[in-house]
């Protein structure tokens, strides 16, 4: 989607806002990404090797994330077109 209050051959702009939900999606990429920081068995939690339970939190803690981003954007984009509610 492109940003339709920038004119023609205008980049969007990068605030603080539009970062910080930046930071909260690449989150979860580079978490799992990173194989060697959970390839291994232990600790365990209530008998589950920790390569599994690690990928198993990432899940809840995706979708705050997403959530999170989502509410900045629509927040910021709110305030940008004067307040109106969405």
């Amino acid at each position: 989607m492109s940003d339709t209050s920038a004119s023609p051959g205008r980049r969007p702009v990068v605030t603080p806002t539009r970062v910080v939900a930046a930071l909260c999606l690449i989150a979860p990429f580079v978490g799992m990404l990173w194989v060697g920081s959970y390839g291994k068995v232990e600790p365990t939690l209530i008998g589950i090797p920790f390569f599994y339970w690690y990928q198993m939190l990432w899940v809840p803690i995706s979708a705050v994330l997403t959530s999170v981003a989502y509410v900045l954007v629509r927040r910021e984009r709110r305030e940008r077109k004067g307040g109106d509610s969405a």
